[in-house]
């Protein structure tokens, strides 16, 4: 049995208590001993001393694209020769349990077996990454594609349930809707809503049938609403949730995730002139007022207590790859998360988007060791979780992803 004790560490469990000073021991895969660990049970461990450092769950995002390269041109998606983009893939799997995110929901691939291929050779161990729960090329009617390279068509509720079927076979673990329109394309407005709800049910109903989820693009008011009506599982966005809207997502807070991409939104807005979008370009095709209005929808929702959780598109030019905890600091400084509940987001609510609550998110006996040793207090300073540097140590399934350094087993 491989055995590691974490001496002396600031324990954040992730069950919403306060951080408290003890020794976490684990055993193989999993974590044996939160607290106080018993002497004779560590005997030979190799010992990690935390020297008050904060030992804490692995992160989870919630909207992941492996095959986004940091690239501005977004056509270049569909183009790019699948032998170069998978290696890239490979990369930002890397990047991401690097940046300690050991939990990360695919939203979308470039291309057909991108994300398959990738979680595939992350459980086999072949290469670094998170645990990882694929996607396909999202779906998209005709006419309302945001990127027409990257997209499947598909009309009509019987052209769904074709289009999910042959995901499906691909071998994802959900499907993904683009039901509305996005300001950058220049064509595509927010507000547009490019589903019925006939299409929606169709969709959601044949992958529910075949045990696989549902996520969608879904920024407009009425698709928010499209997606509670027909039981879809992850809503990407939300950004115009109207007061309906937000009574419906309340109703529907025991099983419907949002993950609003909120870095999306700011970086587009304030930060995006380098790479040809400059903010008074993305003032004038409406990226303040959706930030304005996602801040507001997303605060209520918050006090209601729908799950909501980080994933902020990264992978564009203007949201890089390795960026990932910036989320992080905007839910707190945007949308009114404490530093705790912004960090419950990311790992108790991050085990639950994964299926696996009883298993992953938080520093618990009997979970899986999916670990991160933090040089500081995540709960006095979110941005910390932002430095990979302060990092000091990654582990996921008990083995050292990023390895602190050699120490004496435990006497």
């Amino acid at each position: 049995m491989s055995t590691v004790l974490f001496r002396n560490v600031s324990i954040l469990d992730s069950t919403g208590a306060d951080p408290y000073p003890g020794d976490v021991l684990v055993e193989d895969d999993r974590i044996a001993a939160v607290g106080t660990v018993d002497a004779a049970r560590a005997e030979g461990a190799r010992v990690v001393e935390g020297r008050g450092r904060t030992l804490m769950s692995g992160l989870c995002d919630a909207h992941t694209h492996f095959s986004w390269i940091n690239s501005a041109d977004l056509d270049g998606l569909g183009t790019m020769p699948v032998e170069e983009h998978i290696l890239a893939c490979v990369e930002s799997a890397k990047t991401y349990i690097d940046s300690g995110y050991t939990m990360c929901v695919g939203a979308a691939s470039a291309k057909d077996r991108l994300d398959v291929v990738c979680r595939e050779a992350i459980n086999a161990g072949r290469i670094p990454g998170p645990r990882y729960l694929a996607n396909g090329p999202e779906i998209a009617v005709t006419g309302g594609a945001l990127i027409s390279s990257i997209t499947k068509f598909a009309d009509g509720p019987e052209g769904m349930r074709k289009a999910v079927r042959e995901l499906i076979a691909l071998g994802v673990d959900q499907v993904k809707l683009s039901m509305t329109g996005e300001e950058i394309t220049g064509t595509q407005r927010a507000e547009d809503t490019y589903f019925s709800d006939e299409e929606v049910a169709a969709a959601v109903n044949e992958a529910h049938r075949r045990g696989k989820r549902v996520c969608a693009h879904a920024r407009s008011a009425e698709s928010v609403k499209m997606c509670l009506r027909n039981g879809l599982d992850i809503i990407y966005h939300a950004s115009f949730t109207d007061a309906e809207g937000l009574d419906m997502l309340e109703e529907a807070k025991d099983w419907v995730f949002v993950a609003p991409g909120i870095n999306w939104l700011v970086a587009t807005l304030y930060e995006a002139e380098s790479f040809g979008f400059p903010q008074a370009a993305a003032e004038a095709v409406g990226y303040k007022k959706e930030l304005e209005q996602a801040i507001k929808g997303l605060r209520e929702m918050h006090a209601r207590g729908v799950k909501i959780l980080p994933g902020g598109d990264y992978g564009f030019a203007w949201t890089p790859h390795g960026t990932y905890a910036r989320d992080l600091e905007h839910f707190v400084e945007l949308l009114g998360f404490t530093p705790m509940e912004a960090i419950l987001s990311a790992t108790a609510l991050g085990g639950e988007i994964m299926l696996r609550p009883d298993d992953l998110g938080k520093v618990q006996p009997g979970y899986l060791a999916d670990l991160i040793l933090v040089d500081g207090d995540p709960i006095a300073d979110i941005t910390v979780l932002q430095d990979q540097d302060k990092l000091n140590a990654i582990m996921k399934d008990g083995h050292f992803h990023k390895d602190p350094g050699h120490q004496e087993p435990a006497a």
